[in-house]
């Protein structure tokens, strides 16, 4: 459920969010590795259904090798499909900024896509040093719920908007939080939590913020890290292993991680949704949107169309046959709605509702109540490295702001 800045995914320090996202503080991946990225974008164009976003990936990749020329190639590529791409809001692009080329490129993305805003403040935080990063809504208690990053608790938030602990910062000794959702049945709290080291768990609580349990992967010696999740009207959980590009399924009666296999490799697996009667999963990675069908267990890519790209949306959610995205994967954030086809394989219709304005400083996750969609507005996970702020001076208080689903 995040992202950040385009250093590669499987080499963030931390982040719940993917290659073209904006993550926190990371380590630079040496040349080898960036070569090793780089021919696997290049084996995956004409294989996706989203060749912008292979383009822009390799674009980044170029960029972090040091090669500008090769980088403004496929930079050019991607822009002209006009899908939405803006890389003027991308870290990895930042020794290009100087350039003409550059310069007249980010220009021409925002013609073709001006600001749009239609977002209002919801909530602000006391507080400057939460650094969350996931955040979900409970109707039955008319209650948010927001995880911290960096003071690794959860708080709930009132109607009203005062924010007090849910999960008190060291009770529990718990990693990172990151996504969050809540069972509809009980009320009970699922939570993603992740540290870099690979140190990945997923946490249950009840209504009240008691700790129900805590269940890990067997060590198998990879690294791991569970980001966002969902929970079935069955009460199992599945949820994406961003680290390793996996998605799993946990069985509460057996309490056993079972992978759920899907029709492609993932790069970065974030946000995931669910479908509203039960009967499929969309899960978003650096590439795009695939959906499984949980009663076939087949899986297919969705089709974003021409100029469009459901590519690196860190928060996913579903509302009434349509996806809503929060793409920090795709340069300067934006938050899409995409109507889906019947079969939920096609979009048919993207209405871009926020897109270069102040509600979009680093979104990560978001939480529907009915048709308003609340939001992190500005996580601040690029000012953290692991668990760690870098600079105390840039905190801000949490804002959370809401729009309407059209």
């Amino acid at each position: 459920m995040h992202r950040r800045s385009i250093r590669f995914v499987t080499f963030f320090l931390f982040s719940g969010t993917a290659l073209a996202l904006r993550t926190p503080a990371q380590e630079i991946a040496n040349e080898e590795e960036l070569q090793a990225q780089l021919q696997t974008g290049k084996k995956l164009l004409g294989q996706t259904a989203d060749r912008g976003a292979v383009l822009y990936f390799i674009a980044a990749t170029y960029a972090q090798l040091k090669e500008p020329h090769a980088a403004m190639q496929s930079l050019k590529e991607c822009v002209a499909l006009k899908a939405g791409f803006d890389p003027a809001g991308e870290p990895a692009f930042a020794g290009l900024r100087e350039s003409k080329d550059f310069q007249a490129l980010t220009e021409e993305v925002h013609r073709d896509f001006p600001p749009i805003s239609t977002a209002q403040p919801a909530f602000a935080s006391a507080g400057k040093d939460l650094i969350p990063e996931g955040l979900a809504y409970d109707p039955t208690q008319d209650v948010f719920y927001l995880g911290s990053l960096h003071l690794k608790k959860i708080v709930a938030i009132s109607r009203n908007g005062e924010f007090t602990d849910f999960v008190p910062a060291g009770r529990d000794k718990l990693l990172p939080v990151l996504g969050i959702r809540v069972d509809p049945s009980n009320d009970s709290v699922w939570t993603a939590s992740w540290l870099e080291n690979g140190r990945t768990e997923l946490l249950h609580f009840d209504k009240n913020g008691a700790l129900l349990g805590r269940f890990s992967l067997p060590d198998d010696r990879r690294k791991h890290g569970f980001n966002d999740l969902i929970v079935l009207h069955s009460g199992d959980v599945l949820l994406t292993d961003s680290a390793d590009n996996r998605v799993y399924r946990f069985e509460t009666k057996t309490q056993k991680f079972n992978e759920v296999k899907l029709a492609r490799e993932l790069l970065y697996p974030n946000g995931i949704a669910l479908a509203g009667d039960d009967s499929a999963i969309y899960v978003a990675d650096q590439f795009g949107v695939v959906r499984l069908d949980l009663k076939s267990g087949q899986s297919a890519e969705v089709n974003p169309g021409p100029h469009n790209t459901t590519a690196g949306a860190d928060g996913l959610y579903w509302h009434d046959q349509k996806l809503v995205a929060i793409q920090n994967g795709i340069g300067s954030p934006r938050i899409a709605v995409f109507q889906l086809s019947d079969d939920g394989l096609r979009v048919t219709k993207t209405t871009v509702v926020e897109y270069r304005s102040k509600f979009t400083v680093l979104p990560t996750t978001g939480a529907l109540d009915g048709d308003d969609f609340y939001f992190i507005v500005n996580s601040q996970i690029d000012n953290l490295n692991g668990d760690r702020v870098l600079d105390n001076t840039r905190l801000q208080p949490v804002r959370i702001a809401k729009l309407r689903i059209p």
